[in-house]
């Protein structure tokens, strides 16, 4: 993978309920397989189980994040519920976090 440099957050994955999509960035095909499949079921979990759209993605600095979103008009989505369970996603799995973080570090 070519080494950038950004000011601009980059998205690693995307689940979107309302399309029924999940993306992943094709920038990070280094990422095991395994993990990369790993990611896809965090993400598409939260958004079958709250709605809205889950996403994660490195800050300019190379900080993962989670956010999750929702359209205007869901009336269905929690989103405190969504904020909780993203507080969840964090603690439950803060080493493959941690480790994607390095590697966001390390190659991008």
């Amino acid at each position: 993978m070519e080494e950038k440099q950004t000011a601009e957050p980059v998205v690693l994955a995307v689940a979107n309920s309302y399309e029924q999509l999940y993306y992943f960035n094709e920038d990070f095909d280094g990422i095991p397989r395994q993990v990369q499949e790993e990611l896809k079921v965090i993400c598409v979990l939260q958004t079958e189980e709250m709605g809205g759209i889950f996403s994660v993605g490195f800050s300019p600095e190379g900080t993962l994040y989670l956010e999750t979103l929702a359209q205007e008009d869901d009336i269905t989505y929690d989103e405190i519920g969504a904020h909780l369970k993203v507080k969840e996603l964090q603690r439950r799995y803060r080493e493959l976090w941690e480790s994607l973080e390095a590697y966001f570090k390390a190659f991008y």
